[in-house]
This record gives structure tokens, C-alpha cells and sequence, in this order.
């Protein structure tokens, strides 16, 4: 068997074309769409990149494999201790190393494990092609080395080839000679004047007045990259916003698309197993946050999941609610390898053999990298548990309805206390079940409060306030030093 995957960062399912997408973002992954199955409800447990990587590569949660963050004791893996062997548990139970248990070659084209210093990723992996760039590269860039590789050894059989693409994540990185595919297309409407102008009075890291981080202009962005915006002060912006997205998404596309002409000129394609998704998704002003990814909501963990694969009937939808490491287990069962039993993933490949739909009855996903946050997400509903909201004056609780409200704009958790309280019963019975698993004890989620906070957000909040009441945000200046007194000492 062959199997390409095709990791995009930071993509959103509701901003492609077979998603119901309105621009033409994606004609590429739409045209595999339309032979493959298309999963409706696919959610990275853990999020954003380390932990969603984290998560694939080893088929556990967070909370079982030690990474919920991005920096602190929760950016790496729990040590092993006196129980480790020569080679760790952990490695020899790898997404990539089951594979080659079966006879596959590995190989991955990411520079993800440079970036996060995140080498346990390497783990199964017979090639790493890592271009140095840290993940500011653009597809351009990956793609020479992925049709090199295809064209060396896509022929052969049994292989598995990671393709990793930043395009979309921020901030915004398509060359400008690429031009403005979209700028005779409307932008999505949600972000109304009245909701810009509410959000220009709301705080934190990536917030309408501040886009890119704390302030303005942080880490050259407003110099190297011209398609991000820095502050939300018009409407015009939050087009220039969607548009820069957008863009990104379609460029990926493009070179998605040339992927698939290589496998047909090497007579491979109609053999060849094709995974579209990626790591989490993108905040494009949902919770008042813009350009980047701090949450455990619904724009954040849900993923698109596309899978085209000889033998299974394509051309329909999986409803199923799936944690992404759940696919990844059925890849495994799919391939004829075993799935490790320290793996949280739990695979359903007879259902999609028998074309029956199987999935879980509720999802627990988390976030620990500029938040910490866990939610339940169920029926229609998103339950958000908060315990600490990286400065943006989140609420403890929160309660959506995707259905009526897929942007989050209507919090019920006080109209609706009653499935509030369901939802945080159905985390506390996920909770206590995953201790009951876990090999240490401890919830790395409470390591990185202890720590001081969610590492991207940890030592900014004394100058953050100062920021805030020079922006005429005081209010907000005070509630938060009220709330995260202990943060003054980090």
C-alpha cells in the first residue's frame, strides 16, 4: 500500500469547498473529496501544533502522553523512568514506526520537529526532510522536495509520505506575486461593523487592536508579511484578514494539486491511499481573537478529514464524532498493522469497510498553549471549561450551540445551566477515566498552571496592562490583574 499525507497547518474544514466553503479555496482537495470519504467530525484532542502533533504521532492524548503546551515542563513527552528499555515505549508505539512494523518505508517533510523542538514526531520515521526554514516556508518551497521524493520512489510499493504545508498558518506568508484570487469574491459576513467595534474594546493576545501578538508590529511581521494585518480598524482589515487566509489555503491547494499529477504521470494514482487534514484550525474573530489559535472551540479543534483509500467505497460522508488519533487507528487497521494498546485512539475500520458509520458519544479536546482549556464537545453543542484564559477575559464556562451558531457569537451557558452541568459531568467522567489510565499521576494540563500560566502568554502581563490602559481598555486592565494576580510573579 501507498499512503500520502498532506498535513496542512492551521486548517479550518468550513473554509473549503467541500465543506460548503463559498470562495474557491480548495479545488484540488474537493476534486480528491469527491472520491474519497469525507469526515464531518473529525477534532484534534489536544491542540495547537506541538500538542496535535504530539497526540498523532503517539495515538495518545495529552494527558496520557505529557503534551498539552508549547514551552514549560508540558512541550515534552513524560520521561519513561526505570521502566524504560533501550528504545522507549513511546517510539516503539509510534503512528510512523507501526507502519514500518509492517514493511512500509516512512518518510516526512516537515520542518514541524525543528520548529517545537518536538523530535519525538521523528519517531518510526526511515526519512526526515527537514528544510531549516522553521516553519516559515511556503509550499514552493516543499514541494520541489515532495515531487523528488515521489518521483524517486512513489513506484515502488509500501510507503508512507508526510507532506507538511504552513501556508495557512499565521501570519500570512503567500508571495505577493501570487496576486488576489479572491478579490472579487465576497468575504464571509459574520463579522458585522457592530461586532468589529465590539471586539476593538475586548483584551488580549490577538485581539482586534493587537493581531499579531501584544502589540502591533511584533516579531517583524508588519515588514516580512505583507497579507497579515495588525489591527482590526475596519472592515476593510477584517477582509484583508480573510482574504490573506484564504489565499494561503488556496496556494497549498494549488501544489496539492500538482502532488496528484505526479502520482498519475508514475501510473501510482488510482493505488495510492490520500489523507487531506492538518493540526487544529484557525481563530478568524471568533471569541473576539484574530489570526491565530488559542482555544478549545470548535474553530480551533474540528478539522477537516479527507480520506481516499483503493478499496473503500468513496464519494460519501462520515457524520461520526472522531478525535483525529481515532483515524489514525483506523489507517493502522486499514494497513493490516495493530493498533498499540497504550493508544487512546480507537479505530473503526470495519464500519467504514461495511460503509456503517461509528463514532463516540462526546469528545473532551483541550488547549494548553495560550489558554489552558478543556470542552466537551456533543450533539450540537461545545462545552468550554476555562482555567486560565490568556488575558482575553474569557468566562469559566461557556456553552454554544454549532448548529444555530458556528461562530460563537451567543454564549448560553447561563440561559442553559442544566446541559451546561451535563457537559461538565460527561469531562469530569473523562477525566477521572484518563487518570485511572495514566502512567504518572499527573494532568500536565495542571503543570502548566503551576508553571505560570499557558507558555505563550507566560511573563507579558505586567506590560500587557500597561498596553491595556493606554488603549483606553482600563476596565479591562484592572479585571485582569484582579484575576491573575499570581501571573505578576512569573
Amino acid at each position: 500500500m501507498r499512503l500520502l499525507y498532506v498535513d496542512i497547518d492551521t486548517i479550518r474544514a468550513d473554509h473549503l469547498g467541500c465543506y460548503g466553503y463559498r470562495r474557491n479555496t480548495s479545488p484540488a482537495i474537493d476534486a480528491i473529496a469527491r472520491e474519497a470519504i469525507r469526515f464531518e467530525s473529525v477534532y484534534a484532542s489536544d491542540t495547537p501544533c506541538g500538542p496535535s502533533r504530539s497526540a498523532l504521532i503517539s495515538g495518545r492524548f495529552g494527558i496520557h502522553n505529557g503534551v498539552v503546551g508549547h514551552g514549560g515542563t508540558g512541550a515534552d513527552p513524560f520521561l519513561e523512568g526505570a521502566a524504560r528499555g533501550f528504545q522507549s515505549r513511546g517510539a516503539a508505539t509510534s503512528w510512523a514506526r507501526r507502519m514500518r512494523s509492517i514493511g512500509m518505508h516512512t518518510a516526512t517533510i516537515s520542518t514541524f520537529g525543528e520548529r517545537h523542538s518536538a523530535y519525538h514526531w521523528d519517531a518510526g520515521f526511515n526519512e526526515v526532510i527537514n528544510l531549516g526554514t522553521m516553519g516559515f516556508e511556503t509550499a514552493d518551497q516543499v514541494a520541489p522536495l515532495a515531487l523528488d521524493w515521489l518521483a524517486r520512489n512513489g513506484a515502488r510499493d509500501n510507503w508512507f509520505l508526510h507532506v507538511h504545508l504552513w501556508d495557512p498558518h499565521t501570519p500570512y506568508r503567500t508571495p505577493d506575486s501570487y496576486g488576489e484570487p479572491f478579490a472579487n469574491d465576497p468575504a464571509p459576513d459574520w463579522i458585522t461593523e457592530e461586532i468589529r467595534a465590539h471586539h476593538w474594546t475586548m483584551p488580549g493576545p490577538h485581539s482586534a487592536q493587537e493581531m499579531v501578538g501584544f502589540k502591533p508590529g511584533e516579531h517583524g511581521v508588519s515588514e516580512r508579511f505583507t497579507r497579515q494585518p495588525q489591527q482590526v480598524t475596519s472592515m476593510a482589515e477584517i477582509r484583508r484578514m480573510f482574504d490573506g487566509y484564504d489565499v494561503g489555503i488556496r496556494y497549498a491547494d494549488d501544489h496539492i494539486g500538482r502532488f496528484m499529477n505526479k502520482l498519475a504521470e508514475i501510473r501510482v494514482l488510482d493505488e495510492t491511499a490520500v489523507m487531506i487534514s492538518g493540526d487544529h484550525g484557525e481563530t478568524l474573530g471568533e471569541l473576539g481573537i484574530y489570526c491565530d489559535h488559542h482555544t478549545a472551540d470548535e474553530c480551533v479543534t474540528h478539522l477537516p478529514m479527507v480520506l481516499k483509500w483503493p478499496g473503500l467505497d468513496g464519494g460519501r460522508v462520515d457524520h461520526g464524532l472522531h478525535y483525529q488519533i481515532d483515524v489514525a487507528a483506523t489507517v493502522l487497521q486499514l494497513l493490516g498493522a495493530r493498533v498499540p494498546s497504550n493508544w487512546d485512539g480507537a479505530g473503526f475500520a470495519d464500519a467504514l469497510r461495511k460503509g456503517v458509520e461509528a463514532g463516540r458519544e462526546y469528545l473532551v479536546v483541550s488547549q494548553g498553549a495560550w489558554t489552558a482549556q478543556r470542552a466537551v464537545r456533543f450533539g450540537d453543542y461545545i462545552c468550554i471549561r476555562t482555567y486560565h484564559d490568556g488575558y482575553h477575559g474569557l468566562p469559566e464556562i461557556m456553552l454554544f450551540d454549532l448548529k444555530r451558531d458556528p461562530h460563537e457569537t451567543r454564549d448560553l451557558g447561563r440561559e442553559q445551566p442544566e446541559l451546561a452541568t451535563r457537559a461538565l459531568a460527561k469531562l469530569e467522567d473523562w477525566y477521572g477515566r484518563q487518570m485511572m489510565r495514566s502512567t504518572t499521576g499527573i494532568d500536565p494540563l495542571w503543570t502548566v498552571l503551576r508553571e505560570g500560566g499557558p507558555w505563550h502568554v507566560r511573563g507579558h502581563l505586567k506590560e500587557y496592562l500597561e498596553r491595556l490602559r493606554e488603549t483606553g481598555r482600563g476596565d479591562w486592565a484592572d479585571r485582569i490583574a484582579a484575576d491573575h494576580a499570581d501571573d505578576l510573579r512569573f
